[in-house]
């Protein structure tokens, strides 16, 4: 009897501890300065817990396995975009309503992190809206700031917000909370660009004519929310986006067709600009990734 009780104890004791399931806000502690990642843990069967993995750069990606014991997690996946042929890894220990641990990375480097419980973001039944206001001034970059190291090749010129080849991304100096959004995009054939909301969820912007839609394409929430229908236009032509965030609540409508009826946003998407989901953050468009134009950029704010 007593060698029964023994063994149900360890497997008691050798359980994960449910208050690690969830989603968690990361940042990660690089050389360069703080950077943002996320985790989604949950149970699958009784005591299996599996996942979703954002890291500082790509998409949301699978997590198969999650081995944990008690307040302690550890898991590998697949390298994406970083650098190295290793794996990812990352080691972690639950303290209260808090994580830490250190994240390996496919080049062997290290670094620590620490997370939060991502918050709810509970949406109100109604908003009111005020009246639309222009981001963009007509000759020049008031209101907007370059972002990264990379060399800032942003200019205005006759309302049009351009970027002519790959450097800085740029966020604007205001930060919003709930918000409607219009902005107007031209690119060339092959290039890539992303409007970030709050500077954290990336509508992506690709040449995606002709395709069928999916999460990584025109339309989408970027490795998150696949668009309902393909409505990108040709390159070369002025394009639209009509967004409106409530909370984590995403609508996108593109070039007046609704691709994305208000879908909940599960977490920040990779190139955020940080993880702290529940504070305002600001407009932010991707520079880094080839030749891109906005204009006639205008948002209302929720009250």
């Amino acid at each position: 009897m007593w060698r029964k009780a023994a063994l149900l104890l360890a497997l008691v004791s050798s359980s994960p501890n449910e208050k690690l399931q969830g989603r968690w806000n990361l940042t990660v502690e690089m050389p360069d300065g703080p950077a943002p990642s996320w985790i989604e843990i949950e149970k699958s069967g009784n005591d299996v817990l599996v996942g979703r993995f954002v890291g500082i750069v790509g998409s949301a990606r699978p997590i198969s396995r999650i081995v944990a014991e008690g307040d302690s997690l550890q898991f590998e996946i697949p390298r994406q975009w970083e650098r190295g042929s290793g794996a990812l890894s990352v080691s972690g220990r639950l303290d209260g309503d808090r994580m830490s641990g250190r994240m390996t990375f496919p080049d062997g480097s290290t670094a620590p992190w620490s997370a939060t419980r991502a918050p709810r973001l509970n949406s109100p039944r109604s908003v009111q809206w005020s009246a639309p206001t222009p981001l963009l001034h007509k000759g020049d970059l008031g209101g907007w700031h370059a972002v990264g190291s990379a060399r800032n090749q942003w200019v205005v010129d006759q309302g049009v917000l351009r970027s002519p080849h790959s450097g800085a991304n740029i966020a604007t100096d205001a930060t919003f909370g709930d918000f409607k959004l219009h902005v107007e995009f031209r690119y060339p054939p092959g290039s890539n660009s992303g409007v970030y909301l709050r500077g954290r969820y990336e509508v992506q912007i690709t040449d995606d004519v002709g395709t069928e839609p999916d999460r990584y394409r025109l339309g989408a929430i970027y490795g998150f929310i696949e668009p309902s229908d393909m409505a990108a236009g040709p390159a070369g032509e002025w394009q639209s986006y009509d967004i409106t965030l409530v909370g984590r609540r995403v609508t996108v409508v593109a070039n007046g067709r609704t691709v994305i009826s208000d879908r909940d946003i599960p977490g920040i998407t990779g190139g955020a600009l940080d993880s702290n989901e529940g504070a305002p953050g600001p407009i932010f468009f991707q520079g880094d990734h080839g030749p891109i134009e906005f204009r006639n950029i205008t948002i209302a704010r929720g009250r």
